[in-house]
């Protein structure tokens, strides 16, 4: 199992429902790899104090993982910049996809727009450096939100070519997206995102969180308690649905919000508290997690991990390909050239 994050700030509840959750399931059935995709935040976040929070966001997302349940002795964390032998892989890889089939993934037209700049380069290449990721340690599931599932697609696509040109070399992996493919943010209008300030994170206080659930967006046509309010397509009951494990009290505070017998204040109290008894269990394990270099040691000794596992796919990869014969035939030649060379 391969998926991971961009160290771009700390992991929130749409991360949880989208791809962590399926990480936690999976951990244990799978050799996983959880990559710190450092390389691709360069493609929209390439200044240098962007850069000079790598290793901050770095250990945050990897100690917000593992007080979300994904046990640190079961897994690889590992930083894609550490393992130089990926941006081989992305050269190698470059050619069996066209221009034309990157530019049809909203995704990067989508992170380009929020980003706000012009589409550079290695944003269009993404996809493809996303595919050296996957390969590198030949994965075969990608649990991944829902943008980026077509990224995947991508991946299989490439996968299979260059095993139809060189061979059967690499695995063609399956992409998994949560059951809350997308959570919507607290404003109620796009999807929850760190960079759009509308996010509850993991690692959230009790009262940072009853303060932003207090802020959530609601029925605005309902001014007061005893109106009729609306509960489809509504945040606060959308966040109810998928955190609170009583449905009973959740068909109910939907049918007395409907019939304007129920206020907000209410509602919202309930979810903050349904919520914040979600996030106890991840308190306690960052607290147990939270000792000074822990962390850096799992980053660095995974990285040297899987930066091993990539080694031996780049050299199968050059290997079924015919580039390693040709150096070989190059030193071989040399060699009978530098001897004549010596006798003359």
């Amino acid at each position: 199992m391969l998926t991971g994050d961009r160290p771009t700030g700390k992991l929130h509840l749409g991360h949880f429902v989208g791809s962590i959750n399926n990480r936690i399931q999976f951990q244990h059935e799978y050799e996983s790899f959880f990559i710190i995709a450092d390389l691709h935040m360069l493609t929209t976040k390439n200044s240098p104090d962007d850069i000079q929070e790598v290793s901050k966001n770095s250990h945050d997302l990897v100690l917000d993982s593992i007080a979300a349940g994904i046990e640190p002795e079961k897994v690889t964390f590992y930083l894609q910049s550490g393992i130089p032998e990926i941006h081989e892989m992305y050269t190698l890889l470059q050619s069996l996809v066209t221009v034309s089939r990157l530019e049809r993934l909203p995704s990067l037209k989508d992170m380009a727009r929020d980003a706000n700049i012009e589409m550079p380069f290695g944003l269009l290449g993404y996809p493809v450096l996303q595919a050296a990721d996957i390969l590198c340690v030949r994965g075969n599931l990608v649990p991944v939100g829902k943008d980026n599932i077509a990224h995947v697609e991508i991946t299989r696509e490439i996968a299979r070519r260059f095993n139809n040109l060189y061979g059967e070399t690499l695995p063609v992996p399956e992409g998994l997206v949560g059951e809350v493919p997308t959570l919507v943010g607290l404003d109620g209008d796009r999807k929850m995102s760190k960079s759009l300030g509308n996010a509850i994170f993991l690692s959230d206080s009790p009262k940072e969180v009853e303060k932003k659930v207090n802020s959530m967006y609601t029925d605005p046509k309902r001014v007061s308690a005893d109106i009729p309010g609306t509960v489809e397509g509504n945040p606060v009951f959308i966040y109810h649905d998928i955190f609170n494990p009583d449905k009973e009290q959740v068909a109910d505070l939907k049918t007395r919000y409907e019939k304007g017998k129920v206020g907000d204040v209410e509602v919202k109290q309930k979810l903050a508290s349904v919520i914040n008894q979600f996030l106890e269990p991840m308190h306690v394990r960052r607290e147990k997690y939270q000792v000074t270099g822990m962390v850096e040691e799992l980053i660095f000794q995974g990285t040297q991990r899987a930066r091993e596992e990539t080694k031996q796919t780049l050299f199968a990869m050059k290997k079924n390909m015919g580039l390693t014969g040709v150096m070989n035939r190059m030193r071989r030649k040399a060699e009978k050239y530098s001897k004549k060379q010596a006798k003359e």
